[in-house]
């Protein structure tokens, strides 16, 4: 079983790098999975990160739409808790008509940042409430839809309200998370549904088996439809692989222990530190085990097995190659070998 590949992308700013030349660099890698033939682009949304850049994904998918002519291009996700359901419809429905028919709108429950964040992004007008996803869910789909919705008031009038005033066609809406609650809510909303397992890594099995096991059709998609994340870096040599790898196996470390973030590390800096703290010591394994670090025929080999033990016929990969502190700030050239290599082998 060869499954198809689609990359996500969060817009990795590395040492030394400003945002203009890791956006740069991000919208080269779409380009290229488009030449590639890659399925989907996805961009995620994180905020106030020194080592993210993916802050706003609409803004970032106009710009690799209008880079490429057949990838699917999306969000991997639009955290809704940090935006009025009308403003996500009217920005995606703005895409579709930009892009028809290669709109994504994958949407998440979590805030995608720490407390603060989430407090000042709330500041700016009513947001959506968590405990009312499953309502503002519906409410999108039905916006971003040619028929529009229908408010109806206290006094008995109605209100007429669309995302977009003429639409043609409607952006795919995925679910995305990494718990019980999102494989269900995908599952009864007959909806696609994606465990984020690049990140989280655990409860993949109970999710998908939760999601398929309870899954009830809908007009768009009478079968459950699923995929599988999961980060990648493929190189000539593994030696290679691991190098590249090191700098966010460290950039993890320090996410889950709580230390200050910083700009990903170049490879070099990456195995220096790592001499003196061993800071991604604990996380080696793990990331040996579950990502797909190697040469291209190790790597493809590995992503069959996988694809097939979780019954999808599509993996969307994030690579998360480092880059030497020679390669030029404005390029992926890490990302892209991965996505290269790995098209080839799978071919």
């Amino acid at each position: 079983m060869t499954p198809s590949l689609s990359v996500l992308d969060l817009v990795p700013v590395r040492t030394g790098q400003s945002s203009a030349e890791a956006m740069a660099a991000s919208l080269a890698l779409a380009a290229r999975a488009d030449d590639l033939g890659f399925t989907r682009y996805w961009f995620a949304e994180h905020h106030n990160m020194p080592a993210v850049a993916s802050t706003t994904p609409p803004v970032l998918i106009a710009a690799a739409a209008m880079r490429t002519t057949r990838i699917r291009v999306g969000s991997g996700g639009v955290m809704l808790p940090n935006h009025s359901p009308l403003i996500v419809a009217e920005q995606f429905a703005a895409l579709e008509a930009l892009a028809p028919g290669r709109i994504d709108l994958g949407i998440g429950r979590a805030p995608g940042s720490d407390p603060v964040i989430t407090q000042l992004l709330r500041r700016s007008g009513t947001t959506s409430d968590v405990d009312q996803f499953p309502d503002h869910i519906r409410d999108i789909r039905a916006l971003v839809g040619g028929d529009g919705a229908t408010l109806t008031f206290t006094s008995g009038g109605t209100y007429d309200l669309r995302a977009t005033p003429a639409a043609t066609g409607d952006p795919e809406v995925w679910l995305l998370g990494s718990s019980d609650y999102s494989a269900q809510l995908a599952a009864a909303s007959g909806l696609p549904y994606v465990f984020a397992n690049h990140f989280s890594g655990q409860g993949l099995e109970h999710a998908l088996a939760l999601y398929r096991g309870q899954y009830r059709p809908s007009e768009a998609h009478p079968e459950p439809r699923t995929f599988v994340t999961a980060n990648a870096v493929v190189a000539p040599t593994a030696e290679e692989a691991w190098d590249r790898a090191l700098p966010q196996v460290r950039m993890m470390a320090r996410l889950r222990s709580g230390r200050p973030l910083v700009a990903l590390e170049t490879v070099e800096q990456a195995r220096e530190a790592e001499s003196v703290d061993s800071l991604g010591a604990p996380f080696a394994d793990w990331a040996r085990s579950s990502w797909f670090i190697g040469t291209p025929a190790d790597a493809a080999s590995s992503l069959r097995d996988f694809a097939a033990t979780h019954q999808v016929d599509e993996v969307m990969i994030s690579p998360v190659a480092g880059s030497y502190a020679d390669e030029p700030m404005d390029s992926a050239n890490g990302r892209a070998q991965t996505l290269e290599l790995l098209a080839t082998a799978l071919d």
